[in-house]
């Protein structure tokens, strides 16, 4: 199993906001939850991918397609939305 097939969809959310450059608060407010919220996914994140910080993370998902990532798990393409698509 890759790494990244151990992240829940919320934590994909966060590393997907995280690569397109979004900070907690913003990633907070698109995903209607809290700061805080945000601070436990990602660390979370980094404990299951084996990264140390938010640039690390990143340059993980870059490397690993992350513009793919959002088509494998039907995320829309919208600037505002990171749903699931129907």
């Amino acid at each position: 199993m890759q790494p990244r097939q151990q992240l829940t969809l919320k934590e994909v959310q966060v590393a997907i906001l995280v690569w397109e450059g979004l900070t907690n608060r913003d990633i907070a407010s698109r995903l209607q939850t809290t700061e805080q919220v945000v601070k436990n996914y990602l660390r979370n994140t980094f404990d299951k991918l084996g990264v140390w910080s938010r640039l690390e993370l990143a340059l993980y998902v870059a490397s690993h397609g992350g513009a793919r990532w959002k088509d494998e798990l039907g995320f829309s393409e919208e600037e505002n939305s990171l749903a699931p698509t129907a």
